[in-house]
């Protein structure tokens, strides 16, 4: 078993596989700063940085991989990466599946939404043993996250899903929590290192 881990560990880490999953994210990236275009349009300048959650994401841990791949880690853009790939890939897959019960029914779309930022949350969670970063940047990464809820439940700022608006109380409700959980999961993952980083 521990042969076969190595062996699926090798892979991941090959610089052909990381070459792959950089452009992999990439696209995902743009695509996602596409997806949102019509919201940013209509949205303050002054709120722009915090609207387009999901890309963001996936473009820290875009980030991340260049990293990785010139030999560096990038300590903070790793953190930003493992909490927020976690949470709005989870965040994503629960609205979309909120919707196919308050609606009967989603389209191709909402089902590949589903499926990428799933992925999104794993490989997050599978690359863990890649990163650096101390305590320090776990708590700039949690300020980040948890001032980003502000802005998306008190301003008014969250992705827009129309058929889940007059949930959104509960929906913060439950986006606060899981921003917790997820910063308590890259606490763990700095506290379980054999020689922690502050």
């Amino acid at each position: 078993m521990g042969s076969l881990i190595n062996k699926i560990w090798f892979l991941l880490t090959h610089k052909s596989f990381l070459w792959l999953l950089l452009y992999i994210n990439l696209l995902g990236t743009v695509y996602g700063y596409y997806w949102y275009m019509s919201q940013l349009e209509i949205t303050e300048p002054k709120f722009l940085l915090f609207v387009p959650d999901s890309p963001t994401a996936s473009l820290f841990f875009t980030l991340a991989i260049i990293g990785w791949l010139l030999g560096r880690n990038f300590k903070l853009i790793e953190a930003l990466a493992l909490i927020t790939l976690v949470k709005y890939g989870l965040w994503a897959v629960v609205m979309n599946l909120l919707t196919l019960v308050e609606t009967g029914s989603i389209d191709w779309v909402g089902w590949m939404l589903i499926g990428s930022h799933f992925a999104m949350a794993v490989q997050a969670v599978l690359y863990s043993r890649l990163y650096k970063f101390g305590l320090i940047h776990i708590v700039i990464a949690a300020v980040w996250t948890i001032h980003n809820d502000v802005i998306d439940y008190v301003y008014n700022q969250m992705p827009v899903y129309h058929d889940l608006m007059k949930h959104m109380d509960n929906i913060g409700y439950f986006t606060f929590w899981l921003s917790i959980a997820c910063i308590l999961l890259a606490y763990w993952v700095w506290k379980r290192r054999p020689t922690t980083i502050i």
